[in-house]
């Protein structure tokens, strides 16, 4: 059992520690920035989410086939919390874990993992290539293109939905208002 309780600062230098590709590391800044506007809109800690966002993918640049199994053994190797741990391994449930997502912490980055790779790419088809003046309903009409975005797990997304007991339209609204504060950092600034 472990007393350490990682903050941000700790959950960004793991990250870099293991992953150095831009589109990874802009994309865990997007998980996070995501965890942690449902964390205040669920009345959650912030923190802890974000902690837990930034870090999901911790394992996939250097152990893409080991993903969600690998990164147990480096959590555990810096003295992270159990429930961390779990909350991270849980996202990948169905696809390569059989932890299910059982916390409002867990449902939520399950369910937002894969959409904020949706949000994404369907800001940078823009125009303006901007999340900032991205519409739920651009990224809708990308959501039902099965061949836009083709990596993106449509069923997990409509799965996670559906433990939020969230409407999708809803759910994909709060993924870019989670984003867009991130915009520059995330390479969705564009051209506005």
């Amino acid at each position: 059992m472990t007393d350490f309780i990682p903050n941000r600062d700790d959950a960004l230098k793991l990250l870099k520690k293991y992953n150095q590709k831009p589109s990874l590391i802009r994309h865990a800044l997007a998980v996070e920035a995501v965890m942690a506007h449902f964390a205040e809109k669920f009345g959650e800690d912030p923190e802890k989410w974000r902690v837990v966002g930034l870090v999901h993918d911790l394992d996939y640049e250097q152990f893409p086939d080991a993903h969600c199994h690998k990164c147990v053994e480096l959590f555990r190797l810096h003295h992270w919390p159990e429930e961390y741990i779990r909350a991270v391994i849980s996202h990948g449930w169905g696809i390569c874990t059989d932890v299910e997502p059982r916390t409002p912490l867990e449902k939520t980055l399950y369910a937002i993992d894969e959409l904020t790779g949706l949000v994404a790419s369907a800001a940078l088809v823009r125009p303006s290539k901007s999340i900032l003046d991205l519409k739920t309903k651009s990224v809708k009409k990308k959501f039902k293109d099965k061949a836009f975005a083709a990596g993106v797990d449509r069923e997990v997304v409509k799965k996670g939905a559906e433990m939020l007991n969230m409407d999708l339209s809803d759910l994909i609204t709060e993924v870019i208002a989670g984003m867009q504060p991130v915009a520059e950092e995330i390479g969705l600034k564009g051209n506005l």
